[in-house]
């Protein structure tokens, strides 16, 4: 069956009776042998895992927990604020340092440095965030982890367009979605154990994060085969004009768009509910108990297990079952709709039950979309010579989709209260997150399903 990730040059080629590009060599002309493509998985996967542990934990456990313990009051607009000003931060870094890789000439290559010092970077900014309590001074540091976590994303993800070839980009996907699943999942029930630790639990998630994110960037260059220098690689001349122009958003490329689009709306249906889990166990299914925090850190362990088995399966399977019947969109459309059916399951259960639901079907949902996305969207780039640059608008979305989540969630907590004339946040809010989420998630599946070169 024909591969999925047929490109515009290959249909280019076929119509110049032009070789058509060799699925099993990298689009850096290089044919990896086998134990190279393992490598290269085995990378990819345990960096997703390790990183996505205490990002989760932190930004979704621990620092809604530090803004709670500065003042309950501002806690959902403080925790939309720096997730708000941080994803600016990162929405810039993205294609900053995604053309900025692309242009990088040495004998190390043109990822491997980026990806080394962005990582170093995250680590010492989380680090510092555990010795403050002042708001504005947590929103800088995170801003800076932003920056270095962008710094070594967007390089990190353009090595699966330069390096893996087409034939096992599914299932190098596939297991990379598997650690984001898994590390995600991980994540939760780690920042629900240190959140049952006090300030001391606190201190070591932050710890965990500067320990983790410093070690990132050098473990994935060591354990991939070693990047070539490419010192004589040609380049044009850089100038302002040239540095500006590669950061022009790609041309007539409808496809491209739909990808970003879809993958913006869907990560934006689950940021609402996934930075806000804590509050939603709190203040929502737990609402008025007044052992509501020890019971939702329970049931946010108890999700996380849940999450961890069936987004394991799904991710892990849905990568190489696409690589052989040749298909990305679709699995990704459906995948998508039926996260949205995960998030209804707390709405017409409010209650410890209807959150276990949602771990389940909205895992196995979330599971089998990051499992195909990042092959889809590397499927859709308009031209592999400027990888890095387009799969740092791509990620955009991720960024985008944090913003999108955390302010609408705030957004849509501080309207109820305001309408209800209450300063506590009422179960009644969190029913209306549920429903707009719902919304937002089954539109990025319409988005997805309106891309025509992608099967």
């Amino acid at each position: 069956m024909a591969d999925a990730t047929t490109t515009a040059s290959d249909a280019s080629a076929l119509a110049s009776n032009a070789p058509i590009h060799d699925p099993s060599v990298s689009a850096d002309g290089h044919r990896p042998t086998k134990a190279e493509v393992i490598r290269l998985g085995v990378g990819f996967t345990v960096s997703a895992v390790a990183c996505a542990i205490p990002w989760v934990a932190l930004s979704s456990l621990i620092l809604p927990y530090v803004f709670e313990s500065i003042d309950p009051s501002t806690k959902e607009a403080m925790l939309g604020t720096v997730n708000a000003a941080g994803s600016i931060v990162a929405l810039l870094a993205n294609v900053i340092f995604g053309t900025f890789s692309d242009l990088t000439r040495s004998r190390f290559g043109k990822r491997s440095p980026w990806i080394i010092v962005g990582g170093l970077i995250t680590g010492l900014s989380i680090g510092a965030i555990a010795f403050t309590h002042s708001q504005i001074l947590i929103i800088v540091l995170w801003c800076c982890a932003q920056l270095g976590y962008n710094a070594m994303l967007a390089p990190y993800v353009a090595t699966m367009s330069d390096r893996v070839p087409d034939k096992f980009r599914g299932t190098v996907s596939g297991f990379y979605g598997a650690g984001i699943a898994a590390g995600q999942t991980i994540g939760s029930f780690v920042g629900a154990q240190l959140l049952k630790s006090g300030e001391a639990g606190v201190f070591g998630g932050w710890m965990m994060g500067m320990v983790i994110f410093g070690l990132c960037g050098i473990f994935v260059v060591v354990v991939w085969p070693r990047e070539k220098s490419n010192v004589d690689e040609p380049r044009e001349e850089i100038t302002a004009k040239s540095v500006l122009l590669r950061f022009r958003p790609p041309k007539n490329a409808p496809d491209f768009y739909y990808a970003l689009a879809g993958r913006t709306m869907m990560m934006g249906g689950y940021w609402m509910i996934n930075t806000y889990q804590l509050f939603i166990a709190q203040d929502y299914v737990f609402a008025g108990d007044p052992d509501a925090k020890l019971k939702a850190a329970s049931v946010i362990a108890n999700m996380a297990v849940i999450t961890l088995v069936v987004s394991l399966i799904a991710a892990v399977t849905a990568g190489p079952l696409t690589d052989r019947i040749g298909m990305r969109k679709v699995p990704v459309a459906l995948a998508s709709c039926l996260f949205a059916v995960g998030a209804l399951m707390p709405l017409l259960f409010r209650s410890e039950m209807g959150m276990y639901l949602f771990a389940g079907i909205a895992g196995l949902g979330y599971g089998t979309y990051n499992a195909i996305d990042q092959a889809l969207n590397v499927s859709v780039l308009p031209n592999p010579d400027e990888a890095g640059k387009d799969l740092g608008i791509l990620n955009l979305a991720n960024t985008l989709s944090t913003v999108i989540g955390s302010v609408m969630t705030s957004v849509i907590v501080v309207i109820v209260k305001s309408v209800m004339g209450v300063t506590k946040t009422p179960p009644e809010a969190y029913s209306v997150v549920f429903i707009v989420a719902i919304v937002i998630v089954l539109i990025a599946s319409w988005l997805i399903m309106r891309i025509k070169h992608v099967k």
